[in-house]
């Protein structure tokens, strides 16, 4: 009788814990969700920022079609690409921490948990940058044309790409934030780590490009997801260390 009653209360535990893990699951993705409505919300109120961006992609893409005209060589084609997106996305998520006033900085300490201000701003991060990056790409094809064989795939690699671009520069603006709003420190930090990413991106790209087989690029879409899934969970454990000072 004692076993049984045991064993009824360690069931109704147990049940409590999954219960309370999930309810707490589904809090933090509403919180996650409250924070990119919020900086959605930032971005379009802000407009001067999203149109300082607009004229940064238009001109960077103009002075490469007065620079080259048509591009015959398809990795030349695909670097540029690259380069264009990266110094893009730069400018783009510097502002997810440095813009931030200390009155926010002090509200999201209060209210908020670490762990869900640096994963909503990843994923905001993630969709603004292939957004921004769907624009280059046709704005780039009218100008400069497109050699890619397997549009699929190239997109694939973009979405990839800026993914796990917005993951390194968000964390990063994090620290540049801490350092005094040092934007400098963007591409002192950023650009070293953003090299190995970069080198499979453009590999995986150019194989779109070619067209080779799905096969071939299993291994690079591999490495890819794996440093998209390495970093946000890098960003979850140490960003609450970061929150602290």
């Amino acid at each position: 009788m004692v076993k049984k009653i045991d064993t009824e209360n360690l069931c109704k535990i147990e049940c409590n814990r999954h219960l309370n893990n999930f309810l707490d699951f589904c809090r933090m993705l509403s919180q996650i969700g409250l924070i990119i409505a919020k900086e959605w919300k930032l971005e379009w109120r802000n407009r001067s920022a999203i149109a300082g961006l607009s004229v940064y992609i238009l001109s960077g893409l103009y002075i490469s079609y007065l620079s080259f005209k048509k591009i015959a060589d398809p990795a030349t084609w695909n670097a540029l690409f690259w380069i264009l997106i990266l110094f893009m996305a730069v400018n783009a998520l510097a502002k997810s921490f440095m813009t931030e006033s200390r009155g926010l900085q002090l509200f999201y300490y209060t209210f908020l948990n670490p762990q869900v201000v640096i994963i909503g701003k990843i994923i905001y991060n993630g969709v603004l940058l292939f957004v921004l990056g769907l624009l280059t790409l046709l704005f780039y094809t009218i100008l400069l044309g497109n050699p890619v064989q397997d549009s699929f795939m190239f997109l694939i690699t973009l979405l990839a790409g800026c993914f796990g671009i917005s993951s390194v520069l968000t964390m990063i603006s994090a620290i540049a934030s801490r350092a005094g709003h040092q934007s400098s420190m963007m591409a002192i930090l950023g650009f070293p780590v953003l090299l190995p990413l970069l080198i499979i991106l453009i590999h995986l790209s150019k194989n779109a490009i070619d067209g080779i087989e799905f096969s071939v690029n299993v291994k690079y879409l591999t490495l890819i997801l794996s440093l998209n899934l390495i970093v946000p969970a890098l960003a979850f454990i140490l960003f609450p260390y970061l929150w602290r000072e």
